[in-house]
This record gives structure tokens, C-alpha cells and sequence, in this order.
């Protein structure tokens, strides 16, 4: 007779058909893909086919030899199991397929930890059997991702990638003492301003006079930490550019997404840095992408985050015909921008001093604007600054908005007559200006 196996045996006996099927639906979509050009819903559509018929056999061949054939319920786990080890990211899908899950944090197969939207740090079962599995399972990612393949190998330890969600991995080995992988979801990257009001990210008559500060074309930078929401904010804020611009966009790892909408944004060029290969050639930087991206006539210039020499060719890009050009920072403040900018600009080749990099800043960027992470997860705007020039080695600035008690922007000094009368061009409501603004 026939067995169907207990839980005891389950995890075990899963665990085998797993990779039994993994390496033969995997060589059989190989051979029937072959170099024709299928799309990814087809090569999906074609797993699910085999995945299907892969089991169908192994329960005929378990019958025919009376050894276990798997319930039900545990051909519907391999068969998920197995997709997303093809088409997904192993282990690590049904986390990602989890709403509430904001971060994943892998220090090896097992010692995985996520950040939800109600807890932090929850300890959670492995993503793979063994830390051989794990980083084969990240090469096979890195090979799927992108507009080109990535490595990871002790040759290039480290990996940034963008997945198909919009979530960003990163993961190191050789360096560490085990494979570590973080991911770090966008749950809501591609959300209209409207939205992000009433999530409580920001009051309305702000997310009015931001939003009229992008028709104004004022070039603004997006500051904050790790996970406060500069990305979703950035997104958002590009909502509101017409469809009729065209727009260069430059990251380390596609994580943006504007080409993605051919209805909000049907002319866009995106540019992605580019490491360099095994013989240590062929590195395109983000700095040479912003130089690149200059001379391919944009109307604005989105920079997805700064953090090095692209500062420079970015805040000419900003200063010299490309108003209304947008980029990120990680900064604590509106004022830390400035020390953040002087910094990354004292590191570009060109070696400019302090006064050079203030003149450069002042001229280029006219709004910042600092998001912030609370204890309780939400994501919330915290101040508005607005460059107003530069006064020697200083570059001055109106503080606009600035926290409140709660930390959340609060009305400050108000905008100049001068910008005011230019967001009220651009559409912003006059009302939501009652309170004053400075001369």
C-alpha cells in the first residue's frame, strides 16, 4: 500500500522533491526557452506547465514503487516552493509576498529577521537549507535582474539590485563571516501626492505648494535617513510633471521607475551605473551617467540618490538650463544638506574649495525638503527649506517649515513674496498661503 507521509517526515520529504524538481523544471524551461525571445509571463505560464507535470510524474513513479506520495496540500508548497525558486526569490517570496513586511534581514540561511508594519526585528524561519543555497540563490537573481547580469562572487562580494517589486536587495559574502542579505520594500513608490496626504506624510496646503513648485520648475532635493520615504516622496512629486517633458533619469540600481508609465511619463531615458567586470573595466559611474545624461537634451534631470562625485555634474545640471531637476540625500536635516553637499563635492576630482561649493549650491538647488521614519513606522515630512544665496563661505536659506513637537513640519518663516507669487503661477492655491509669508 501506498504512504502518505506524517508531518514528521513532511519538511524532509518536501525539502527533497524541492530540489529534485527545481533542477529538472529548471534544465527542461532551459531547453524548451532556448535563445528565442519569450516574454517573462510566457516563461512563467511554461514553469507552471512543468512544475505541474514534474509532480504528476513523481506521484505516478511513487505509486508504481510504493514509496510516499505527497498530500495535496504538500504538492501545492513544492509547487510554490519551486516557482518562486525559478521566477521568484526562493525562500525569500513569501515574505515578500507578505503586505505588512517593510524589511528583510538575512545574516546567513537561517538567522533571518523582518520589519513589519506593527513589530521590528521579528526573528522568522530559514530562507534556505544551507548558505551555499543562499548565495546561489542570490546569483540566480542577480542573473535575472536588470537590464544586464550582475555577479556575486568572491571576485564582486557585494550586490545592489532592484527586483521586480521595486524592493531593494542588497547582499555581501567572502567579507562577511556568512552570506547577509537586507531588502528593503517600496510599498508605496508610485503613489500620488493625494495619497501620500492621507497616509499623514504631509499637510495639504504643503503637498499644494510642493506640487506647484514642481510646475514652477524649482529644483528641489529630497533629504532624510535610511527608509524615511525619500524615494515614495520623489515619485510623487514627479507625478506632477507634464507628460509632454522629457526626463534622464540616473541611479545606481533602477529603483525610480518613471519609464515604467508610459502615460505620465512617455519620454524618459533611465541611465543606471554600471560596475565594472572581471578584467576591472567597463565601470560606468553615476557622475559619468549625469554627464552623459546632460547631452541627451532633457527638460529635467532626476538623480535617484547623490552620495559621491555626481554631485557636481548634478548641481550644474540643476544651475544651467535643466530647471526643475530633482535628486536625494541622506542627510538629518534641511541645514545638514549643505554640510552633506560640501562634503561629497571636497571628494569630486575638480577638488573645489569651500566658497566655490556654496555658490555652486546656492545657485542650483532652491527647495529642500526632510523626511523622517517615527517609532511607529509612519513616514512623515519634517521641514522645508528654501535657498535663498550665498553670503561668502555661507549659503543662506529660509527655513519654511520646521518640526514641530511631534517632529512633523509645522509652519515656520514662510516662503519669500518672490517664490510665493511664482507657486501661485503654477497653480498653487492662494489660500493655502494665508498665514503670511517673509519678504
Amino acid at each position: 500500500m501506498t504512504a502518505i507521509f506524517d508531518q514528521a517526515t513532511a519538511s524532509t520529504l518536501e525539502a527533497q522533491v524541492i530540489a529534485e524538481l527545481r533542477g529538472k523544471v529548471g534544465d527542461r524551461l532551459a531547453g524548451w526557452a532556448g535563445d528565442a525571445a519569450y516574454s517573462a509571463r510566457e516563461r512563467e505560464e511554461k514553469g507552471r506547465e512543468l512544475i505541474n507535470a514534474a509532480l504528476a510524474e513523481r506521484t505516478s513513479e511513487a505509486i508504481n514503487t510504493n514509496t510516499q506520495v505527497l498530500s495535496s496540500a504538500a504538492e501545492q508548497r513544492v509547487a510554490k516552493a519551486v516557482f518562486d525558486a525559478l521566477f521568484g526569490l526562493g525562500g525569500f517570496q513569501e515574505l515578500l509576498d507578505r503586505p505588512d513586511v517593510e524589511n528583510i534581514y538575512a545574516n546567513g540561511c537561517d538567522v533571518v529577521f523582518i520589519d513589519t508594519t506593527g513589530e521590528k526585528g521579528k526573528k522568522v524561519g530559514p530562507v534556505a537549507a544551507s548558505d551555499e543555497e543562499l548565495v546561489e540563490m542570490i546569483r540566480m537573481v542577480a542573473a535575472r535582474a536588470g537590464t544586464e547580469e550582475r555577479r556575486f562572487d568572491r571576485g564582486s562580494p557585494h550586490l545592489n539590485l532592484a527586483l521586480k517589486d521595486g524592493s531593494r536587495l542588497f547582499a555581501v559574502m567572502g567579507i562577511s563571516e556568512r552570506p547577509s542579505v537586507s531588502i528593503r520594500r517600496h510599498r508605496y513608490s508610485n503613489v500620488p501626492l493625494g495619497k501620500l496626504v492621507e497616509f499623514g506624510t504631509l499637510p495639504t496646503e504643503l503637498a499644494d505648494q510642493l506640487a506647484a513648485a514642481v510646475r514652477a520648475r524649482l529644483n528641489i532635493v529630497i533629504a532624510g535617513g535610511t527608509n524615511a520615504g525619500k524615494t515614495t516622496l520623489l515619485n510623487a512629486l514627479a507625478g506632477e510633471i507634464p507628460p509632454s517633458e522629457r526626463l534622464v533619469t540616473i541611479e545606481d540600481t533602477f529603483e525610480l521607475g518613471l519609464h515604467k508609465d508610459p502615460v505620465a511619463h512617455p519620454n524618459v531615458v533611465p541611465l543606471q551605473a554600471r560596475e565594472a567586470n572581471l578584467e576591472g573595466v567597463g565601470e560606468i559611474s553615476q557622475a559619468a551617467c549625469v554627464r552623459m545624461g546632460l547631452r541627451m537634451s532633457p527638460d529635467r534631470v532626476i538623480v535617484g540618490e547623490v552620495r559621491g562625485d555626481e554631485i557636481l555634474p548634478m548641481l550644474n545640471a540643476m544651475s544651467q538650463g535643466n530647471d526643475g531637476s530633482m535628486t536625494t540625500v541622506h542627510a538629518n536635516s534641511t541645514a545638514g544638506v549643505f554640510q552633506r553637499f560640501q562634503a561629497y563635492a571636497a571628494q569630486a576630482p575638480e577638488k573645489l574649495g569651500l566658497e566655490a561649493i556654496n555658490l555652486l549650491v546656492a545657485g542650483a538647488v532652491d527647495v529642500i525638503v526632510h523626511v523622517a521614519k517615527g517609532k511607529d513606522g509612519k513616514r512623515f515630512v519634517t521641514g522645508v527649506r528654501e535657498v535663498t544665496g550665498c553670503n561668502g563661505a555661507q549659503v543662506t536659506s529660509n527655513e519654511v517649515y520646521r518640526p514641530g513637537p511631534d517632529g512633523r513640519a509645522e509652519y515656520a518663516y514662510g516662503w519669500r513674496a518672490e517664490t510665493v507669487e511664482k507657486l501661485i503661477d503654477a497653480g498653487a492655491d492662494p489660500a493655502s498661503f494665508q498665514r503670511g509669508w517673509t519678504a
